[in-house]
């Protein structure tokens, strides 16, 4: 049998109560505006054509982006590198989730620190 390393009373609890709730939000909030304002121009504009979010689970800060539309999607796949630098600010554990339009592919997922060894290999 593992003996937890902390008390009870120190680990996070099973269920976030409404305080919790509202303390993430706000870090969501927080989060997305500075990310999108670190963001350049030609970042920014990407961003706008998509539908995106931040959430901060446990153990990761995750940017999802919703692409509208192929080509949308390609040149957001293309933009990874600056998406990753800009997020990166925040935690450099975090992890970006690119999702095609529905039914038109899978999502591609990377985490943040990954992304200089896949630009390395293309």
């Amino acid at each position: 049998m593992v003996t937890p390393f902390l008390s009870p009373e120190d680990r996070s609890p099973a269920e976030l109560g409404q305080v919790d709730k509202f303390l993430q939000q706000q870090l969501e909030d927080a989060v997305t505006r500075h990310f999108y304002e670190s963001c350049d121009g030609v970042t920014q504009g990407l961003l706008l054509r998509c539908d995106w979010q931040i959430t901060a689970g446990v153990d990761v800060l995750m940017l999802v982006i919703q692409c509208t539309d192929m080509m949308t999607n390609w040149r957001v796949l293309n933009n990874v590198t600056l998406l990753g630098k800009a997020l990166q600010q925040f935690v450099p554990s975090a992890k970006i989730c690119i999702c095609p339009p529905p039914e038109m592919g899978t999502p591609f997922e990377i985490r943040v620190d990954e992304i200089s060894v896949h630009r390395d290999l293309m």
